[in-house]
C-alpha cells in the first residue's frame, strides 16, 4: 500500500511539475520544426503574387485569387472551407499616369500613381501652378484666395525618428486619406502628395483617399519622394516665376462587385462554439504584386491551421483563417464577417489575430485589451527562443477591428517594421522581397498563439 501511495504521489508531482508550460513547449518545437522542414506558406504565396498578381477589389485578379485560396484550403483538410459573400467597390486605375513639372525653360517628368478612390483628371489632362503644404491645418492659413484654380502639393515627410514606422505612416497619413477633399474645400483643381515611405527612391505609393460628397471630387495622387523632393526644391526657388505641374489620370469608379472572404476552420473539440480567428486581406492595390501587402498575412494565416491540422492537434476552440476582402480600400470583408458573426448567437469569437505589417521577421504581438496584455505576459517565456521579444499593448488591426464590438480581444501580430514601408502600396511590393524563413518563422508564431488561445483562453 505504502509503495502505491509513493508512486500516486510521483505521479502527482509530475503532473504539477510538467503541466501546461511543458507541453506547450514541445507543441511550440513541433510546430516551429514542421513550418521550417515543410512549410507550405512560401510556395502558396509565389503562385499568389506571380501567377495571379496585383489583387484590388472588384478585379478579375481578386476574383482568381478567392478560387486559388479555397482550393488550396481545401486541399489542406480542414473540417470546413467556406466563401462568404459581400459586395466591393470597383476603382480601376486605367491607362498610366502622366505628369511633368515646369518652371521658365526647366521642364521635367515626375513618377505619379493615382490614389485609390480618384476621379481622373479632364481627358486632355490639368496644367496648373502648385502650391505646397506641410499640413490640412495650412490649408485653412492660406484661404481660398492662394489656392483657388491651383494643384495642392502635401508634402509633410514620415517622422524618421520614430523606431516603429507604423507610427509614423499614422502621422502623415491623415494628408492623403482627406488632404484632397479638404483642398477642394478652398477650390484647388487637383492635389499631389508626398508618397507615404521613408524611402529616398523613385517609387510612388499608391493608397486611398476619401472624399466629401458635399465638395467637389479633384483627381488626386502620389508622387514619388524623389519627385516630391525635385518640386519641393523648385518652388522654394524665387527666380523664373511659378511652378506649375501637368497631371494626366484616367481612372473611374465602376458599380459595386461581388467577392468573398475566404475562409477555413478547425472546429473546436471541447468548447467549439468560442471563436479564434487568424487572418490576412486578400485584396491588394493593383500596382504591384501583393506580396508583403497583404499576401504574407493571407498565406501565414493559412498556414497557422495547416500546421495544426498535419501534427494531429485537437484545439480545445474552434479556429478559423480569414482571409478578408477589401480591406485596401473599405474593409467591406471585415465589416461584413462582423455582421455575420453577431448574427449567430451560439457563438462567440474570443479572440481575432490579424497579420497585415509584412512577412518580416517576428518581433512581438500588439494586444488591444490592457488586462488581457497580463494574462499574456505569461506566455513570453515561449516565445523568447522564437525571436518574439515581448506581448505588449497595441493594436489588432483593421480587418478584425470591427469585431472589438462583440467583446473579442483583437491582436497584431508584429513583425519588423523597417523596411515595410519602403514596398508598402507599390510596384515593387513583389514575391522576391519575401524572405521565406522570415514568412515561416511568423506563420508558426501566429500558429502557437491560436494554439495558446485555443487551450487556455482569455480569462486565466
Amino acid at each position: 500500500m505504502k509503495k502505491i501511495i509513493y508512486l500516486l504521489a510521483c505521479m502527482q508531482l509530475a503532473v504539477v511539475s510538467f503541466g501546461q508550460t511543458p507541453n506547450h513547449k514541445e507543441t511550440f518545437k513541433l510546430v516551429y520544426d514542421e513550418v521550417l522542414t515543410n512549410g507550405q506558406c512560401y510556395q502558396t504565396l509565389d503562385y499568389l503574387c506571380n501567377q495571379i498578381g496585383g489583387r484590388l477589389s472588384g478585379s478579375p485578379q481578386a476574383e482568381q485569387a478567392v478560387q486559388y485560396m479555397f482550393n488550396k484550403m481545401k486541399s489542406y483538410g480542414f473540417d470546413t472551407v467556406y466563401l462568404q459573400p459581400v459586395m466591393v467597390p470597383h476603382w480601376v486605375r486605367g491607362a498610366k499616369e502622366e505628369a511633368f513639372i515646369a518652371k521658365g525653360r526647366q521642364k521635367f517628368d515626375v513618377r505619379i500613381c493615382a490614389l485609390g478612390g480618384s476621379v481622373a483628371t479632364p481627358l486632355m489632362g490639368i496644367d496648373a501652378e502648385v502650391i505646397e503644404v506641410k499640413s490640412i491645418a495650412e490649408l485653412k492659413e492660406l484661404g481660398k484666395e492662394r489656392i483657388k484654380g491651383k494643384i495642392v502639393f502635401f508634402n509633410r515627410p514620415m517622422n524618421p525618428t520614430n523606431i516603429h514606422t507604423g507610427s509614423a505612416y499614422g502621422g502623415a497619413n491623415d494628408q492623403r486619406g482627406s488632404g484632397p477633399a479638404e483642398a477642394a474645400r478652398y477650390g484647388a483643381v487637383g492635389a499631389v502628395v508626398r508618397s507615404l515611405t521613408l524611402a529616398n527612391d523613385d517609387f510612388p505609393h499608391t493608397g486611398m483617399t476619401k472624399y466629401n460628397d458635399s465638395l467637389p471630387k479633384i483627381p488626386a495622387c502620389a508622387i514619388s519622394t524623389k519627385g516630391a523632393d525635385a518640386l519641393s526644391n523648385m518652388i522654394k526657388l524665387k527666380s523664373e516665376g511659378q511652378v506649375r505641374m501637368f497631371l494626366k489620370m484616367n481612372c473611374q469608379t465602376l458599380p459595386d462587385a461581388p467577392s468573398y472572404n475566404v475562409i477555413g476552420e478547425i472546429k473546436g473539440a471541447g468548447m467549439p462554439n468560442e471563436i479564434i480567428i487568424a487572418g490576412g486581406h486578400l485584396d491588394s492595390w493593383d500596382n504591384g504584386q501583393g506580396a508583403h501587402d497583404d499576401g504574407a498575412g493571407c498565406v501565414q494565416s493559412m498556414e497557422a491551421l495547416r500546421l495544426i491540422k498535419t501534427l494531429g492537434l485537437k484545439p480545445n476552440r474552434t479556429l478559423r483563417a480569414v482571409l478578408f476582402m477589401n480591406e485596401e480600400n473599405g474593409v467591406r470583408g471585415g465589416l461584413e464577417y462582423a455582421r455575420v458573426a453577431a448574427l449567430d448567437v451560439n457563438q462567440k469569437h474570443i479572440a481575432a489575430i490579424e497579420s497585415d505589417a509584412g512577412g518580416f521577421t517576428p518581433r512581438a504581438f500588439g494586444v488591444d485589451d490592457t488586462n488581457a496584455v497580463k494574462i499574456f505576459k505569461k506566455w513570453e517565456p515561449l516565445y523568447k527562443p522564437y525571436s518574439i521579444d515581448d506581448i505588449r499593448q497595441g493594436w489588432g488591426g483593421v480587418d478584425i477591428g470591427p469585431l472589438k464590438k462583440q467583446g473579442t480581444i483583437l491582436i497584431g501580430y508584429v513583425p519588423d517594421s523597417q523596411r515595410y514601408f519602403d514596398y508598402h502600396h507599390t510596384e515593387v511590393d513583389t514575391f522576391d522581397k519575401v524572405n521565406k524563413r522570415e514568412l515561416e518563422l511568423g506563420a508558426a508564431a501566429i500558429s502557437t498563439l491560436m494554439w495558446l488561445l485555443s487551450e487556455e483562453g482569455t480569462l486565466k
